[in-house]
């Protein structure tokens, strides 16, 4: 957490990603590792307030970015998002440009198919939701340079993510350490790719019951082993910086085995 800022060009770069994993491509079709790389916009939009969407919303694979109080690059917890999603939207094909304010909102239930982010601001995007029927789906995309996380947490229920690829972050996913109000939390992650530098792949609270299941990490970079796979938090509803409380597979509270994470 942190409101430092760093200077971003305005719509970002389309590069290749580099990846190993499958890209969901725009017409939803599994594309062959071989042939996974950043995708290319079609056109570019600003966009100076939040976007609300309901229901369906393909965007054909549009670069967003933001402008005016969304332009500012910083790191600002409380900023607005580029797109903020009803309960039960699905939102498709979209390039999450530079600069990006808070990424993406669910307020609950939601799918995000095919989305990257090319420079991720505060977070990615952030999981909202006090029902622990929610399940949010994110399949395919990535995200880059994520000085904090890349998904963020903060409400009830489950949280899906396959195909996705992450480059340079923090933490991949992070169940809130410090919310004023906590709930117990799912995560699954499947088909991951991780290129260091990144310090964890998926942060939880043991307190609260929270779960993480990895199957299919794939760790790029990392020859000193240093990225955790699942580090484990004592987490708290006050705002003080959660505590720590081990790492590593222990078969309830972060579930993996060792052939579930490969190194590259």
């Amino acid at each position: 957490m942190t409101s430092s800022l760093r200077p971003r060009v305005l719509t970002g770069a389309v590069t290749a990603f580099g990846l190993s994993i499958g890209m969901i491509m725009a017409s939803g079709a599994l594309s062959p590792a071989s042939a996974a790389t950043w995708p290319t916009a079609s056109g570019s939009q600003a966009v100076t307030s939040t976007i609300s969407v309901s229901g369906t919303k393909d965007y054909g694979m549009l670069r967003l970015y933001g402008s005016g109080d969304l332009g500012t690059g910083s790191q600002d917890e409380d900023q607005g998002p580029i797109l903020e999603l009803a309960p039960g939207a699905v939102v498709k094909n979209v390039i999450i440009g530079s600069p990006a304010a808070d990424g993406i909102h669910c307020l609950g239930a939601c799918t995000l198919q095919n989305v990257w982010w090319e420079d991720v601001g505060e977070d990615a995007a952030t999981f909202l939701g006090s029902s622990s029927s929610n399940v949010y789906t994110v399949n395919g995309g990535g995200a880059k340079e994520a000085s904090d996380k890349v998904f963020q947490f903060n409400g009830a229920g489950t949280l899906n993510v396959s195909n996705f690829a992450a480059q340079t972050f923090g933490t991949f996913v992070r169940s809130c350490g410090n919310c004023k109000t906590q709930y117990k939390r799912t995560i699954n992650l499947n088909t991951i790719e991780a290129t260091y530098k990144g310090s964890r792949i998926v942060g939880i609270n043991t307190n609260y019951g929270d779960s993480a299941t990895l199957k299919a990490i794939t760790i790029v970079g990392d020859t000193s082993k240093k990225m955790i796979p699942c580090q484990k938090y004592i987490g708290n509803n006050t705002g003080a910086e959660p505590t720590t409380n081990g790492t590593g597979a222990d078969g309830t509270y972060c579930k993996y085995a060792a052939s579930d994470i490969t190194y590259k």
